[in-house]
């Protein structure tokens, strides 16, 4: 928000310099990023009469000029044509800097000196300012009774400073001059003079038209809608002083009455908006759109509505974007004689949706989006009132005033004594009188009991805390005393869940995988094939399209980042995520409670890993993913069980598992089904999926030591033969059983199908370790187990003991 230092003067008193009233602001919690001098550049820009003006002597298209500045005069040459003997202009001196960053010395120009340069509104960055009659295209011509002598500054009024507020979400009030002034005062004590329309009680005394009607279809996105119907409306230029201050506050000024709109929502905060009167067709409504309406709007360009957009149409058309932009179609042009003011108050929610699908920003979008006060739309087109008959721009004729559901009046009690509990320094009732009187809030006083009236203006208030923080703000923070932390000091440790989690990462990174972090907010589709669309949290308001629901599965966002590497030619990707997802837990939407988290562990591989001259690249095929799980579990101290996975239809049937912990499924591990890659993943793209919960309450925290085998193991290795669809997981399943505590492992490290082995079976080879950790194993003990491992199996699986 740029607040102009002299049109706040109008407002407010002010008795400080800009630089101080800046300190002050910002010592009060409206922080002013800067100062802006619009006198920078124009320094030594003064007004100079024409008393010659004649040909170059060694140019056709050049003048040879001498100005009189009432001290001197100077010779200049110029190359504009509009200018006449008798004409005022502004000079730049030699040694000025302008506004646009040229330097001014004098020079000789086609042999001639020139001691200073003639200056155009646009070379002056006055374009939008100055109304001058003979500017465009040349020379900026000013008016006969500007002073000659006097600097360009002072007789434009551009000798004040502008302050350029970062205001917080909780204050938007303060885009509104008023409020501004109002915030001044408070913090100097300072009296106000507010503009005559802005206090709502004074209303025009228009009657109530029949002819303008309004139909709310949307009460929940529009709470009220106020519209003034203006005749014989004369489209003129501004006045100079508006033209200023518009563009002192950055608002390019256009014509009277899109300048007046413009200059009261500036004033006092409401956003206004001007239609052609003759464009209306029937009563105004305020409607949804309609799937694939369209609607040009005043920047000329087609959009594309859905019934999420909030529009102002007609019994027959859209008439513009509520709270956002006019449509271009009633538009008002220089030929409109008969104009509806529109003062609306539309529900922050629907304004930045519309806004942000559409790609479009304004103002009046700014205000709705932080929120405006609903009781202020009368007291705006009264003061657009005001101003229409002072510069003779139009006649009001009647208004309209439909309302919806406007909030409450709201109240805060607060106490002396609970304002010194929170601020820790003595406060008295009569400091928090004085506080409430210059911030202007009516308050009654009951026992120790504050009892205030919050304005309409103010929404960041509602609670105790609020005022509290109000007085702390007017009071001064210099009043709370540094103070040493209280309470015994605790030794600082991470928690056994962040141990945990952080044992967790540095298994995966051990193993060669990257970790990443993704946004918890995904397409919805992609959520739903992956994760679970009952249990989606979807959002009332998402930043875009794509990020429509809370996650339900950390798989989603892997593929995003598996897709852009694989976009980007890195195909070596291998990562992981540790992360939470969402979810609803409950039929009821919107949601009656907060959604139930669940930390989870995924990752991706995909593609190879790279060359490397001592070792050829290997495939992230399923295996690699399963052999990474395995390594988590062994670092951990769990004990996965991989069993064929049900239920997943994104994953290949031949090559997904799911995974128990004992006899709790914890998660999946699968290749991403080819049909499925085409349009989620990369190609033969592998994932898994854990909750950590389970994990964490089961795994050994502690490390335990484990001596070395005092006794050598004997090693053993066993090949079987088995039907093809019976699992490898079941047969070593099966053998450690069998071996008992003597069989310490069974590794598979071999697979064989082809002659001799029949079409529909395979050759699984294991092998097996046997140790004792009290003497040395005998043959004729281990080669007892191997019978009985071999009879078992050949027992359970129909299996044949393969000998050679």
């Amino acid at each position: 928000m740029k607040v102009s230092l002299e049109w706040l003067r109008e407002l407010v008193e002010v008795r400080q310099d800009a630089a101080d009233l800046a300190d002050t602001l910002t010592n009060g919690g409206i922080e002013v990023g800067s100062v802006d001098d619009l006198n920078a550049g124009l320094a030594q820009v003064v007004i100079g009469v024409i008393q010659q003006l004649d040909r170059h002597p060694n140019s056709e298209k050049l003048w040879l000029c001498l100005v009189n500045t009432g001290e001197k005069s100077f010779s200049v040459v110029t190359g504009a044509g509009n200018l006449r003997k008798g004409d005022k202009v502004p000079l730049a001196l030699p040694g000025a800097e302008l506004p646009n960053g040229v330097s001014i010395q004098a020079s000789k120009l086609r042999g001639v000196l020139s001691e200073g340069m003639l200056c155009s509104a646009e070379e002056l960055l006055l374009e939008t300012t100055v109304g001058a009659k003979r500017s465009a295209g040349g020379i900026l011509i000013l008016a006969p009774e500007a002073p000659v002598g006097e600097k360009l500054a002072a007789y434009l009024g551009l000798d004040h400073h502008v302050l350029d507020l970062e205001l917080y979400p909780n204050r938007p009030d303060c885009l509104a001059m008023v409020n501004v002034a109002r915030e001044v005062s408070s913090l100097t004590g300072e009296k106000t003079h507010l503009p005559k329309w802005a206090d709502t009680t004074q209303l025009p005394r228009l009657p109530f038209s029949e002819d303008i009607r309004v139909v709310i279809d949307e009460p929940d996105l529009c709470r009220r809608y106020a519209g003034l119907l203006v005749d014989d409306v004369k489209i003129a230029p501004s006045p100079d002083w508006m033209r200023r201050r518009l563009s002192a506050a950055g608002v390019r000024p256009i014509n009277n009455i899109v300048d007046i709109t413009n200059y009261v929502m500036l004033e006092l905060g409401q956003p206004l908006h001007a239609f052609d009167w003759e464009t209306i067709e029937g009563a105004v409504h305020v409607r949804r759109a309609q799937a694939g309406e369209k609607l040009v709007t005043l920047d000329k360009a087609e959009r594309s509505l859905d019934p999420d957009m909030l529009l102002i149409a007609d019994d027959r058309k859209a008439l513009g974007l509520a709270g956002v932009m006019g449509g271009l179609e009633s538009e008002v042009t220089a030929k409109t004689r008969k104009i509806l003011v529109e003062s609306a108050h539309f529900a922050p929610v629907s304004i930045r949706r519309t806004g942000r699908r559409l790609g479009l920003r304004s103002e009046a979008a700014n205000r709705f989006e932080k929120g405006v006060n609903p009781y202020g739309c009368l007291a705006a087109l009264g003061r657009v009132s005001e101003l229409l008959v002072r510069l003779g721009a139009g006649q009001p004729l009647a208004l309209v005033d439909e309302v919806g559901r406007l909030p409450g009046p709201r109240q805060v009690i607060f106490t002396a004594r609970r304002t010194a509990e929170v601020l820790g320094f003595a406060v008295s009732e009569r400091d928090l009188r004085l506080v409430l009187d210059r911030l202007g809030f009516p308050f009654k006083l009951e026992g120790d009991e504050f009892r205030v009236e919050i304005p309409s203006y103010r929404m960041d208030l509602e609670i105790e805390e609020d005022i509290i923080e109000e007085a702390a703000r007017l009071l001064g923070y210099g009043r709370i005393s540094a103070t040493q932390p209280r309470g015994g000091q605790t030794e600082g440790r991470r928690t056994e869940q962040q141990e945990f989690r952080r044992r967790l990462r540095h298994v995966l990174v051990g193993a060669g995988m990257d970790e990443v972090t993704t946004y918890s907010f995904v397409r919805a589709e992609a959520d739903a094939a992956w994760g679970s669309a009952e249990d989606a949290v979807a959002l009332l308001n998402p930043l875009r399209e794509e990020q429509g629901v809370m996650r339900t599965s950390l798989i989603p966002g892997l593929l995003e980042v598996a897709n852009r590497n694989v976009s980007r030619h890195n195909l070596d990707v291998s990562v992981f995520e540790i992360g939470n997802v969402y979810l609803a837990d409950q039929p009821d939407r919107p949601l009656r409670r907060l959604p139930r988290e669940s930390l989870r562990v995924a990752g991706l591989a995909a593609g190879k890993s790279k060359r490397h001259w001592l070792t050829s690249p290997y495939v992230h095929d399923f295996f690699y993913l399963k052999g990474i799980v395995e390594k988590m579990a062994r670092e951990l101290r769990l004990s996965f069980v991989f069993r064929p996975a049900r239920d997943e239809p994104l994953l290949h049937p031949g090559r997904s598992a799911d995974i128990y912990l004992g006899e709790t499924k914890v998660g999946v591990l699968g290749e991403i089904h080819p049909a499925v890659a085409k349009e989620w993943a990369p190609e033969r793209g592998v994932v898994f999926e854990l909750e950590v919960d389970p994990l964490f309450r089961q795994a050994g925290m502690r490390l335990k030591a484990r001596s070395v085998p005092r006794y050598p193991g004997v090693q053993r290795d066993l090949a079987v033969v088995v039907p093809r669809e019976v699992p490898a997981v079941k047969v070593r399943e099966r053998i450690l059983e069998l071996g008992g505590e003597l069989l310490q492992e069974a590794e598979i490290f071999d697979v064989y199908t082809g002659q001799p082995i029949p079409e529909d079976h395979r050759s699984l080879a294991f092998s097996l370790h046997y140790l004792s950790p009290e003497r040395t194993l005998t043959d004729e003990e281990v080669n007892a187990l191997n019978v009985r491992i071999i009879e078992g199996i050949q027992q359970d699986f129909d299996a044949e003991w393969r000998k050679e």
